[in-house]
């Protein structure tokens, strides 16, 4: 797959409208059958320039570790938030992929101006907002937020597994592999997994 440099083209539209506060959003998990859906939102600096932003899905753990620190010392502002299984359960994985989204935004302090959001719009968000098709790959806000998002659920994921690691969470983070199915169907399901959502085989063997 050619990866493709996510550009700040929409973030300084919106500036040259007088939104100075630019927030990328987007978040990580959705697909997968155990841990929490984790959002991350990122206002860049127009100051101070970030090379090799791109979808985290296209970069290696190791490039998006490194991007992740640069982005979390250098953007003006940042947040992550989660939806947890029980709450993935009760509400929906779609309704909760939204509502961890929301929950970034609104922890960002100052508010931003504006949302640039990947693919959707969020519900019960009073602050100008657009969704963006593609937009981790487009735009370097919301390539930013997906890199934070991405690594912060790793990194919990990798401390589940140090804690049980029966699933192999540090090989699939999560996703429905076909060694996770394996282990679920040896040992069950776990408080950590969803217990709502039954993936097809095969559907999402892809990791994230």
């Amino acid at each position: 797959m050619v990866r493709v440099r996510a550009t700040r083209t929409l973030e300084n539209a919106l500036r040259r409208w007088g939104f100075y506060r630019v927030a990328g959003c987007d978040e990580v998990g959705r697909g997968c059958l155990a841990g929490p859906v984790v959002a991350g939102a990122v206002v860049l600096d127009p100051a101070s320039h970030i090379a090799g932003l791109a979808d985290s899905k296209l970069l290696s753990a190791a490039e998006r570790e490194r991007l992740h620190d640069l982005i979390t010392t250098q953007a003006l502002a940042w947040s992550v938030a989660a939806v947890e299984p029980a709450e993935i359960d009760a509400m929906n994985i779609h309704r909760a992929s939204l509502e961890a989204m929301r929950r970034a935004v609104l922890a960002i302090a100052p508010l931003p101006d504006a949302v640039l959001v990947d693919a959707f719009r969020i519900p019960d968000l009073h602050i100008a907002q657009r969704g963006v098709l593609h937009g981790d790959r487009r735009c370097a806000a919301i390539a930013a937020a997906s890199i934070v998002a991405k690594v912060t659920r790793d990194r919990q994921m990798l401390t589940q597994h140090a804690l049980d690691p029966r699933y192999g969470y540090d090989r699939h983070k999560g996703y429905a592999t076909a060694d996770h199915r394996a282990a679920v169907e040896r040992f069950g399901y776990s408080p950590l997994h969803r217990r709502s959502f039954r993936p097809q085989a095969g559907l999402f063997d892809r990791i994230e």
